[in-house]
């Protein structure tokens, strides 16, 4: 009668470590009472912020008419940025039947903007994936970018599953990502970096400066890190929707965690269990395959690195 026990007491132990050790984007469920209903900023503080304030001088209003991608990156990156374009293109954000890469930018700054503009404009010809509006493209402006990122997800390609807001220096490990999505959640479903203890910083000095008159709290609602973060496309329309409510302020993961907030929307975890270990890799990891292989972004990469590190790891990450 023993070994019928033991044997039966070993299966549950082994199912225990295969449920911990899987690599999972943990999805907790709050219940909450009925949302308090949000006053409107003022027109004047949301007029900046509206996509409708500004017009396209590159849009690709048809690339999702005939299909519905599964997975769409919008990418945020400086005009004057081709290596990382091409970078991105020739590693995660390659074309595949999943996929959709594109990349999102303002209007080049004062010096060599005419150049800038010239090549900018030749590359759109080329590859037919920038969207270009006419804001000034500076870092204070992402909050703008972002805004214009889910206002154009909404609108042309409302039927994709998922987006993804990532930035230019980052290592995405698509294969893993998009396994991990089956199995998510499609409505009402943000993860990423998820970050709880955020607060102002209220030095001058500070590159995140946010005095009070700007944003009066000495913390920051739960927000997911802007280096990237994936969420259902039905949350595009809506951020923008919840962005008339919510002022202005140039921190962009922080403003989407105030719109989120406006929404009832709480971020959720994406974390291994053995090892314990955040799956968004917001710092600087060095590389080894399968270490990103148990991964879906990793922080700070130039364009040559991504490129080499990108020819070994597709090549090898499903021997790991």
């Amino acid at each position: 009668m023993r070994a019928p026990f033991f044997s039966r007491v070993l299966k549950i132990l082994i199912l225990v470590v295969l449920v911990l050790s899987a690599h999972v984007l943990v999805c907790r469920v709050t219940f909450r009472g009925p949302l308090p209903k949000p006053t409107p900023v003022p027109e004047e503080h949301h007029r900046p912020l509206n996509p409708a304030t500004y017009t396209y001088i590159h849009n690709q209003p048809a690339v999702c008419r005939d299909k519905s991608p599964f997975l769409v990156f919008l990418v945020p990156i400086g005009p004057g940025q081709v290596a990382e374009r091409g970078a991105i293109r020739a590693t995660w954000g390659a074309p595949g039947p999943d996929t959709l890469t594109l990349f999102f930018v303002g209007l080049p700054q004062v010096d060599r903007a005419s150049e800038t503009q010239n090549l900018l404009d030749q590359e759109s010809r080329k590859h037919a994936d920038i969207i270009q509006m006419n804001f000034l493209d500076i870092y204070h402006n992402l909050v703008i970018k972002t805004m214009m990122m889910m206002n154009w997800l909404a609108i042309y390609c409302p039927n994709s599953s998922f987006g993804m807001k990532v930035d230019a220096d980052i290592f995405v490990n698509v294969f893993y990502l998009l396994r991990q999505l089956r199995s998510s959640p499609w409505h009402s479903f943000i993860t990423g970096s998820v970050i709880r203890d955020g607060k102002p910083r209220r030095g001058r000095t500070s590159k995140w400066y946010l005095p009070k008159l700007s944003y009066a709290k000495d913390s920051f609602p739960v927000y997911v890190s802007g280096a990237g973060y994936v969420f259902s496309t039905d949350l595009a329309s809506r951020i923008t929707w919840a962005s008339r409510f919510v002022r202005m302020i140039p921190l962009e993961d922080v403003y989407v965690g105030l719109c989120l907030q406006v929404l009832g929307v709480q971020p959720v975890y994406s974390r291994s269990f053995l090892p314990i270990r955040d799956l968004f890799a917001i710092q600087r990891v060095a590389y080894d395959r399968c270490t990103f292989a148990k991964l879906v972004i990793v922080n700070g990469f130039k364009p040559s690195e991504l490129l080499t590190i990108w020819q070994d790891f597709s090549q090898g990450h499903l021997s790991c």
